[in-house]
């Protein structure tokens, strides 16, 4: 398997130099050169597998003979020997709703599913080929604590994660900033997360800068983030249907960044019998106005929402589904593109906009229908969804055999959970006494080079 740049001016690249490239350097994101497709037998067979088997079926095409089979499947067993539950990512069935719950990893939230498996490969490659990485990685929320979980303590690494100051949960901030080993270096940055996001890529696309200081991806512009999260998608459909390839189910995917449903996506793409990917959004819709008009449109600001980790703008992945949607065409994408950086806004013509509409649906909620689905949720069976699972189940109400993707544990996120029904979510054990320890963490003004300037100064001594 070979990997391009959505932007086309790369020479093609295997799987482990896309993994360690993270962003392209031309400034695009990398993409597999044709997907695997699928077929009914193997389908059938992998609705029976147990969650580590299924994924080192469905990573194998795209990683082909880079890492040797046996390898990858002591880094998947490695990487989900850390979730709490057997099943890795359970279905979970209650008040007439099919709940897939992701958060069973170390830090509640569904990054863990591909940030586990992402350390775990950084080291394996690392100590395979030699070498260092310096992680930079911005976040809204969940990205960094389960980036920080993944990279934590390990060998030829430094992970650096920016998060903007006063715009994560309390409970999000603490599973950062408590983080004390000597490799882990949080930045608070003073401004939201589109602007922290502006910063890793403005560093990224500084090649001489890049290069020197060996700067690694770890938000969901790294392909194996992708890859990894397609895997609970085969996962959910073989537990609902048993291996019945007539039976279609829905998914209800709450989004900011666009990796999570664009995952999801590229199952459908391989041959998943997914009926319909539903784009939950709250009050930062970007994603939502692009699916109903066609026209992808920056507001003024971002929105502060009860919703933190989708409160984002610019979605990254974004690009990856404009390179699909219009057939590899980088010649138009870099145009579209060129609109949006020029104007603050793309649109596609109708032809490809009827194409989107039959890849997604996509609905927003507000705060109040947030509150609203959490109280009637809890109401109606005792289950507590977070926030961000809410904006999910309001967004697919009404559809068919669907499954809703529960992002995170509800304990993060227990003002809104209180607010909305009158007590907290008991936190799993990850989460207890976090708020009693101690914290480390620098704040910067939110710029790339108050973010370089950083970097430099922690690295120099040990970068060669």
């Amino acid at each position: 398997m070979h990997y391009l740049s959505t932007r086309g001016t790369i020479e093609p690249i295997g799987f482990t130099d896309a993994v360690m490239m993270g962003l392209a350097t031309d400034g695009g994101l990398l993409v597999p050169a044709t997907i695997p497709q699928i077929d009914a037998d193997t389908l059938r067979t992998w609705s029976r597998l147990r969650f580590q088997d299924l994924a080192l079926e469905v990573m194998t095409p795209y990683v082909g003979d880079t890492i040797p089979r046996e390898d990858l499947r002591t880094l998947i067993e490695r990487s989900y020997a850390t979730f709490t539950h057997p099943e890795v990512t359970p279905l979970v069935e209650t008040a007439g709703l099919r709940i897939l719950e992701l958060f069973h990893g170390p830090t509640a939230a569904f990054k863990d599913v591909a940030l586990q498996f992402l350390g775990n490969l950084f080291e394996y490659l690392l100590a395979r080929d030699g070498g260092q990485l310096n992680i930079v990685g911005a976040t809204s929320g969940d990205t960094g604590s389960a980036a920080i979980a993944g990279g934590r303590g390990k060998e030829r690494i430094q992970i650096f994660i920016l998060h903007p100051k006063g715009r994560v949960s309390p409970i999000q901030e603490r599973q950062m900033t408590t983080v004390l080993d000597a490799n882990v270096h949080n930045i608070a940055v003073r401004g939201t997360f589109d602007d922290a996001q502006n910063i890793v890529k403005t560093l990224f696309n500084d090649l001489s800068f890049k290069s020197a200081y060996h700067l690694g991806a770890v938000n969901s512009i790294n392909w194996a983030r992708i890859l990894a999260q397609t895997v609970y998608y085969f996962y959910a459909w073989g537990r609902v249907s048993g291996g019945d390839l007539a039976r279609r189910i829905s998914f209800a995917v709450p989004t900011g960044n666009f990796g999570d449903v664009f995952a999801g996506y590229l199952a459908k793409r391989m041959g998943l019998p997914i009926d319909r990917l539903v784009i939950a959004t709250n009050r930062n819709d970007i994603l939502t106005r692009f699916v109903q008009t066609g026209i992808y449109a920056v507001e003024d600001a971002v929105h502060q929402t009860l919703s933190p980790a989708m409160d984002i703008q610019i979605a990254s992945n974004f690009e990856r589904y404009l390179y699909f949607l219009h057939d590899g065409d980088t010649v138009q994408i870099r145009a579209l593109l060129a609109d949006l950086q020029a104007s603050g806004e793309l649109t596609v013509d109708t032809a490809h906009h009827e194409r989107v509409r039959a890849d997604f649906d996509a609905t927003a909620a507000s705060d109040a229908e947030t509150l609203t689905q959490i109280q009637a949720t809890a109401a109606a069976s005792g289950y507590i969804l977070c926030p961000h699972t809410a904006v999910g189940v309001h967004a697919a109400q009404g559809q068919a055999d669907c499954v809703y993707l529960a992002t995170a544990h509800p304990a993060k996120f227990n003002d809104t959970v209180c607010a909305a029904i009158g007590r907290e979510a008991p936190p799993p054990p990850s989460l207890q006494g976090l708020m009693e320890e101690e914290t480390r963490c620098v704040e910067l003004d939110a710029t790339a080079e108050a973010v370089k300037t950083h970097l430099t100064a922690v690295l120099s001594p040990v970068v060669r």
